[in-house]
């Protein structure tokens, strides 16, 4: 089973990644963008085949290892 887990850092929270890409844009012509918030996707081959077993050990995953949960917050996807 394939999980997808995509992380982004929490509203409220500076984003000097973000903020860079959004100079480096501005820089190469592209005036309209005002705000960008990068993040990470994680993509997860498991041998779990229900559902909500995998579920389930994926959020695990995401908050011991995978997500900062005090500054980001994170999304599964199962399928």
């Amino acid at each position: 089973m394939k999980a997808r887990v995509q992380v982004m850092l929490k509203a409220g929270v500076l984003d000097p990644q973000g903020e860079a890409v959004r100079h480096a844009l501005g820089s190469l012509g592209f005036d309209g963008v005002e705000g960008v918030r990068q993040g990470k996707v994680i993509e997860l081959d498991l041998a779990e085949s229900d559902p909500e077993a995998a579920r389930g050990q994926v959020t695990e995953m995401c908050e011991k290892l995978l997500a900062n949960t005090v500054i980001e917050s994170y999304q599964i996807e199962i399928g």
